[in-house]
């Protein structure tokens, strides 16, 4: 049977799942030691089988569309920092504190790599720009995430100072992530071979950040300082940056006069936040009573872009074909859904 387009992907029901198990029957401790450390071991796997699957060739061969890599990581990376801050006289009095920090942070973190391809894939649109655009976005992350937490997420809640930080970052994700790379060349073709290692990983180190989290966040007492109506609020105030961040990608990348398959790579890449890569920072960059609430928002947002972003990437997908000279970006035209 085919699923209602209702109910969420599995992997949203599994995240649902693990916050039910957490707040009902939450680790603590020598049991917590024990997942904590298997947390950041499999955080430390899951940056070095992304850094062994990355393609420098794929990231070289879109690099020379600067002007479109440019404005997706201006977005990414300056204005929807900039968002959060400017609006928070509006967005603070529908959350708690807390929930405020944890719509900083993400508005700190890079853009996704897989769904934004494969939207823009759906929707026709420029698809190397968009390896190379997600690619860039998620490496340049691993560095400007800490800095940007701790120019913007520091001052106002519970992070570590920005060098702490940045050594955390290096020693728990880039030097794996480099490692990867290093042995890129040796287990590559055996990953491409047994892609289902590198989701089961991916998955399953989210889930374990996110069980370990929300466990030490109950037992500190998450649900008693959560009301309902900051719950609520903060469903709004997702999807209010979901939103204005959509509108302004597209307004820019049509005044700047990029043509339709750029602006889809644009819209794409640029209003997306990565929940792959944000959970472990978080783990890595807060308070372990404080992550249950960061990464919260961050869980609303990667499911509300999904359900927007797929009907948006449908209603691109609708529009009539237009006939483009012989070349690479005529052969992207025409890139299927399953690709």
């Amino acid at each position: 049977m085919a699923r209602p387009r209702f109910l969420p992907d599995n992997f949203t029901l599994l995240l649902v799942t693990t916050v039910l198990i957490a707040s009902l029957l939450p680790c603590k401790g020598q049991v917590a030691v024990s997942f904590n450390l298997i947390t950041t071991f499999a955080i430390g796997l899951l940056f070095f089988l992304h850094g062994a699957k990355l393609s420098r060739e794929a990231v070289v061969q879109g690099a020379l569309h600067w002007r479109l890599h440019l404005t997706v990581l201006l977005a990414t990376f300056a204005l929807f920092p900039l968002l959060g801050l400017v609006l928070k006289p509006v967005l603070l009095p529908l959350v708690t504190p807390d929930l405020y920090l944890g719509i900083l942070f993400l508005c700190t973190l890079p853009s996704t790599v897989q769904s934004s391809i494969a939207f823009t894939s759906v929707a026709r649109g420029n698809v190397p720009a968009a390896v190379c655009s997600a690619s860039a976005s998620n490496l340049i992350g691993i560095f400007l995430t800490p800095l940007l937490v701790g120019l913007v997420v520091v001052a106002h809640g519970q992070g570590h100072g920005s060098f702490e930080s940045i050594m955390n970052i290096v020693l728990q994700l880039l030097v794996p992530f480099v490692a990867g790379q290093i042995a890129r060349r040796w287990i590559s073709p055996w990953l491409d071979k047994h892609k289902v290692i590198l989701k089961v990983v991916d998955q399953g180190s989210i889930l374990l950040v996110v069980y370990t989290a929300f466990s030490e966040a109950v037992v500190q007492g998450l649900w008693q300082q959560l009301p309902l109506l900051s719950l609520l609020g903060l469903v709004v105030v997702v999807a209010l940056l979901l939103f204005v961040m959509l509108t302004i990608a597209t307004l820019v990348s049509r005044r700047l006069g990029f043509n339709k398959e750029d602006e889809i790579t644009i819209v794409f890449c640029g209003s997306k936040k990565s929940l792959a890569s944000g959970v472990p920072m978080a783990k890595v960059l807060f308070a372990g009573h404080t992550v249950g609430m960061v990464v919260l928002p961050l869980m609303l947002f990667h499911q509300i872009q999904l359900m927007v972003c797929a009907v948006l990437a449908k209603r691109y997908a609708d529009r009539p074909v237009e006939i483009l000279p012989a070349g690479p970006r005529a052969v992207w035209n025409d890139v299927s859904p399953e690709d």
